[in-house]
């Protein structure tokens, strides 16, 4: 079972939960689910179970979209809205797909985590990945690559940097259990900081 929401938030709303980077934005979204990990499953990095999008806004409204795999619970600030999504939603052929990614690969030689750069070097590390881990193919003439940046925030202590970019285009299907892994559990990098969730509608 797969709960999608979508967390509504004024400018009050956002000055009482001090929302002012990514992490504190972190810290809010996690806040609204129990964590049901054991302490052995966190000290090995097991996911949350969680992916979420920061959909911006202006000065006085901002828009957060959710995807878990269990229930939220009623935010003591903010307007949250649920459903659970429908069995036969991911049995699509075609989709149109938004995804905040964090383009980035594991340099051969050094095995460090090293940024991709540019444009036309995300959308082709995009194609590429897209086939041969997260289970579709994307047309590289009809993808959109936009709003590339890179943030740095303070994680308890410690200085976190990772790039975004947002990727747009037409998806096809083809491996169906990877598609389904890819929806549930995101794909690339960074998805505890609003990267992965895949926002998909079917054609």
């Amino acid at each position: 079972m797969m709960i999608a929401s979508a967390l509504h938030l004024n400018r009050r709303d956002v000055k009482i939960l001090k929302i002012t980077d990514e992490y504190s934005l972190h810290r809010v979204v996690y806040n609204l689910f129990e964590d049901i990990r054991t302490p052995e499953q966190k000290q090995t990095g097991t996911s949350n179970g969680l992916l979420y999008a920061d959909k911006g806004g202006d000065e006085n409204h901002r828009k957060i979209l959710i995807l878990a795999n269990r229930n939220p619970i009623v935010p003591e600030q903010g307007e949250l809205s649920s459903k659970k999504i429908a069995p036969n939603f991911l049995d699509y052929k075609q989709y149109r797909f938004e995804v905040v990614i964090n383009p980035c690969q594991r340099n051969n030689k050094s095995r460090k985590i090293v940024p991709i750069k540019g444009r036309e070097a995300i959308a082709e590390w995009f194609v590429e990945k897209s086939e041969t881990s997260w289970g579709f193919s994307v047309n590289s003439q009809n993808i959109e690559v936009t709003n590339n940046h890179v943030k740095s925030f303070d994680k308890k202590g410690h200085q976190v940097t990772q790039g975004y970019a947002t990727v747009m285009g037409i998806l096809e299907v083809t491996n169906k259990e990877k598609f389904i892994q890819s929806f549930q559990q995101g794909i690339g990098r960074g998805r505890a900081f609003g990267c992965g969730l895949l926002q998909i509608v079917p054609l």
